[in-house]
């Protein structure tokens, strides 16, 4: 049995990832700080091959014997608060992956786990043109991205100097219930459903790609699992739509109007027009998204309701 150590499983696609491993018979230990962003409403105690550590990645002092992979998905991520109050994300996104390589180069080398990163797409930049491979380089733009493309410099640092084993995947814009609502559709549905309007930056046609969680963690352990080390992997479902786009699709489906569901703010310093990933290599390796925002976003909806106890 595979043993991981997991950052940031209480996070939202942190959870999804413990869910999944733990179904798929791993081992699983849980390294979260719980931060304002944790979710209150999982709970993987009665699950077995499953324990819980409560602590900052960053200040943790050492790693147990016999992980297999330390699996990362400990980080601030919220690009507007990186914008305005940017110390935590350097204390988590580069302070805590250094942290994390440390206590992987101070273990014996026969017990040394293989540092299993997630990053972003934004550390790409903006796509203006086709879609980033994973050899393009990084050319972040807002405080949050700086801060992931620097962890994984560190990261190759250490494999090229200290020989830490290390895979890197970058994912695009996940979605799904149990997502903190400062992002952009679970606070849409949040608002509307509070009878708020939903602010937009700008005018709303910056393109993302979008991907359901559970689809993407799929896609990681697909990678775990079948990807070479030292290798770097995008994981994206090729679905891009405008940032008005995905909203309209919320409010379509509230069976609402635009004009009384949506405000526009001024846009966003550092606003990327567009993110896109090829992710042929993941996909080789036999794993495809099977979920479009459209289909999902009915039951996101469902879901949302049943949690602030709205009858349908």
């Amino acid at each position: 049995m595979k043993k991981l150590l997991v950052t940031g499983g209480l996070g939202f696609i942190g959870s999804y990832f413990v869910d999944l491993a733990l179904k798929r018979g791993f081992y699983v230990i849980n390294v979260d700080k719980k931060t304002y962003a944790a979710r209150t409403d999982v709970d993987f105690d009665g699950r077995d091959h499953y324990e819980f550590i409560e602590e900052d990645i960053s200040t943790m002092t050492h790693i147990p014997p016999g992980v297999d992979y330390v699996v990362n998905f400990a980080a601030e991520s919220h690009v507007d608060n990186s914008i305005h109050a940017n110390e935590a994300f350097y204390n988590s996104n580069i302070g805590g992956v250094y942290n994390i390589l440390e206590l992987i180069r101070a273990k014996d080398e026969t017990d040394r786990p293989i540092l299993f990163h997630i990053s972003t797409d934004e550390v790409y930049g903006t796509a203006h043109a086709g879609s980033f491979t994973e050899e393009d380089k990084l050319l972040p733009s807002n405080p949050y991205s700086a801060t992931k493309a620097a962890a994984e410099q560190l990261i190759f640092g250490w494999r090229h100097t200290h020989g830490i084993k290390a895979i890197i995947c970058r994912s695009c814009n996940n979605y799904g219930f149990g997502q903190y609502p400062e992002k952009l559709l679970a606070k849409t549905i949040e608002f509307l459903l509070n009878g708020k309007k939903m602010t937009v930056h700008g005018d709303g046609t910056y393109l993302r790609e979008w991907i359901y969680a559970e689809d993407n963690c799929e896609g990681l352990l697909a990678v775990l699992e079948k990807g070479e080390e030292g290798q770097v992997y995008n994981i994206s479902s090729g679905e891009e739509h405008s940032v008005m786009d995905a909203v309209r699709m919320v409010v379509e489906a509230m069976g609402m109007k635009e004009e009384d569901a949506v405000v526009h703010i001024p846009n966003r310093p550092g606003q990327d027009l567009r993110y896109s990933v090829d992710c042929s290599k993941a996909r080789a390796l036999g794993w495809a998204p099977k979920t479009t925002l459209k289909e999902y976003i009915p039951e996101y909806i469902r879901l949302y309701k049943e949690k602030l106890g709205i009858a349908e």
